[in-house]
């Protein structure tokens, strides 16, 4: 089976990561000023590229509802080709155009993917279309062990050194129930015996979240927490660091209100990291409360709180989640998830 990558980007930079794939890259269109603009400027520009090698592949699998519109419009133009689309999760898009395009790009497509049951039911119950459950999977070996020296030298260089350390992984944004964590920070900060510090990495983002960002950094004083002391912004970082973040930090905070598998989750656990997160049907899935994670109420500060308390405090707490999260591992392998991905094409073109 042959697979190409096929992206949006600048073709003399090349892919934004290495890949072990080939790729195909179709140039971006200018930056446009409003998220309506850009999400129908990219469609226009991945449908063009896409015309021009839609005769060389028998599936086009998308990852998005940019994507899924741009392949559906080639083969509803007489291209011999299936669309498949995975859902990972519907954004909360706020103009009606772009909540009837992310509609018509779950409607269109000859086939669904979703990576839980939750999404499986809702996009039956919301939409009224079937789809095939492939969870996302996770290389156990990925963020292996780092030297301590390491360990030290960073937790000196960002002022670390004594301090418990929650990582969130995902940027500030409204999904990743990013205003409760800060408040739940807040509130352990106020109790002055302890002094955790909160690393975030990530933060790109096709939307814009600038708005709630904002909001959200504008509590930091009320809250009595000091950006770049209390609250660290890693921001986007590459590989190598984000696999040192795993392992510098003392636990994953992952409060998210919505995601469609959320898997900062298993790679936490890959680097024997305990998590704490919210008690969503998603998470529900596969996490159990107190054996494999801790999980609080949903956008709910207080309640994550009390999990990231008891989350420092309790050593024997922190080692049995990390012993069993590393037994959680070989359920959710992407060689599983290639292997079911590859049933689900030929059936496709049977």
């Amino acid at each position: 089976m042959s697979v190409q990558v096929v992206s949006l980007g600048d073709q003399a930079q090349g892919f934004f990561r290495p890949v072990a794939a080939p790729y195909h890259l179709i140039t971006a269109p200018t930056h446009k000023d409003t998220l309506d603009e850009r999400v129908f400027a990219s469609i226009d520009a991945l449908e063009h590229g896409l015309r021009e090698i839609a005769g060389d592949f028998d599936i086009f699998h998308t990852q998005d509802c940019i994507s899924a519109r741009a392949a559906a419009r080639v083969r509803d133009a007489g291209a011999d080709i299936r669309v498949v689309r995975t859902v990972h999760h519907v954004d909360d898009f706020t103009t009606a155009v772009l909540v009837n395009c992310q509609r018509q790009a779950i409607l269109e497509p000859d086939r669904l993917v979703v990576v839980s049951q939750d999404w499986h039911r809702r996009l039956a119950d919301e939409y009224g279309k079937d789809s095939v459950v492939i969870h996302n999977g996770v290389d156990a070996g990925r963020f292996s062990p780092i030297a301590p020296e390491r360990i030290a030298s960073l937790r000196h260089e960002f002022g670390l050194a004594g301090r418990f350390v929650f990582l969130a992984v995902g940027g500030i944004e409204p999904r990743k129930g990013s205003i409760f964590l800060l408040q739940a920070m807040g509130q352990l900060k106020s109790e002055g015996s302890l002094s955790p510090v909160l690393v975030v990495v990530g933060g790109h983002s096709f939307q814009d979240y600038q708005a709630y960002r904002k909001e959200a950094l504008d509590q930091l004083p009320a809250l009595g927490l000091e950006l770049g002391r209390d609250v660290i912004l890693a921001g986007t970082v590459d590989d190598e660091r984000l696999h040192e973040w795993y392992r510098v930090a003392d636990a994953l905070a992952f409060p998210s209100v919505k995601e469609g598998w959320g898997l900062a989750v298993l790679e936490a656990m890959s680097a024997d990291l305990p998590v704490v997160a919210s008690d969503i049907a998603v998470f529900r899935e596969y996490l159990e409360n107190g054996k494999t994670a801790l999980l609080t109420r949903v956008a709910d500060a207080e309640s994550l709180a009390a999990g990231m308390r008891r989350m420092m405090s309790d050593g024997a707490l922190r080692s049995s989640l990390v012993a069993e999260g590393r037994k959680l591992l070989p359920s959710y392998t992407w060689k599983q998830a290639a292997q079911e991905h590859r049933e689900l094409y030929a059936d496709v073109m049977r």
